[in-house]
């Protein structure tokens, strides 16, 4: 589902095409759910906080191949207190990860300018791009997960406090991105004014929530994917585009962690 508006004057953020995003979703389902979900979609998309969508288009697709299994991210949220700490924790936390500082300011300078409609693809240490279209990105599709791992993810998010369709949605996609043996890190932040909680995701670290990411109020956001030398780019495209996934095994949660934990793990 892809609801959006024509841009106005109220100062969203918008593509090249003038359209701003409205809300987005997508999944992985059973014929017999389909209008069930289609129904939730739509009215998820006509009462989300940044405003009311002048189109809506719900897209049904059937797989034409089973998907690939895998599990979640392990999942923790880490402990920062300032928009300041959090800068400088994905600086050191990337860093940790083997990516060159020069990639890191790339990504930044990625997501502050935001626009993109989907993710951009980094090299590690040389911070090429590696996208083919600069303007499209690369956007992850073709996700979902299994109904009872998906009700387990629920009671774990929820003891967490933590059970959203942002949060599901997002440790879904991201499990998929690092499921890709060439990606080394994603780093994602919400163009939404509204959630200042980012994300980096790794097969060494998991799936690590970050609040305070950016200030409340603030459009821009993005997502990049930092990829090891050699990756093959046009296979990576093709596995996050069009090969279906679906998550039947959940990974252990933590509440949070520190920045002192990440390095302490990473020093044994």
């Amino acid at each position: 589902m892809r609801a959006s508006k024509k841009a106005g004057s109220d100062g969203s953020t918008q593509n090249s095409s003038g359209i701003t995003h409205i809300s987005g979703a997508e999944g992985l389902f059973e014929s017999t759910d389909i209008q069930k979900i289609a129904k939730e979609y739509i009215q998820r998309a006509l009462h989300h906080e940044r405003g009311h969508p002048d189109t809506i288009v719900i897209t049904i697709e059937s797989l034409k191949k089973k998907p690939r299994k895998i599990s979640t991210l392990p999942l923790a949220t880490l402990r920062c207190d300032s928009l300041s700490e959090s800068k400088h924790f994905v600086e050191k936390i990337l860093r940790l990860l083997g990516i060159s500082s020069c990639a890191i300011q790339a990504a930044d300078r990625i997501i502050q300018h935001g626009n993109m409609r989907g993710a951009s693809i980094i090299h590690e240490k040389t911070a090429h791009r590696l996208e083919h279209n600069r303007m499209r990105g690369v956007r992850v599709s073709r996700f979902g997960i299994q109904k009872a791992a998906a009700k387990k993810l629920g009671m774990q998010l929820s003891r967490l406090g933590i059970h959203t369709d942002t949060v599901t949605e997002a440790l879904i996609l991201a499990s998929k991105v690092a499921s890709f043996k060439g990606v080394v890190a994603e780093l994602c932040v919400s163009d939404d004014p509204h959630y200042t909680t980012g994300y980096i995701a790794s097969e060494e670290y998991g799936y690590l929530r970050i609040p305070r990411i950016k200030r409340k109020r603030s459009r821009t956001g993005g997502r990049v994917f930092f990829v090891k030398d050699g990756t093959d780019t046009v296979s990576l495209t093709q596995y996050l585009e069009r090969v279906p996934v679906l998550v039947t095994r959940l990974a252990p949660f933590r509440r949070t962690v520190t920045i002192d934990e990440i390095q302490d793990r990473h020093n044994l």
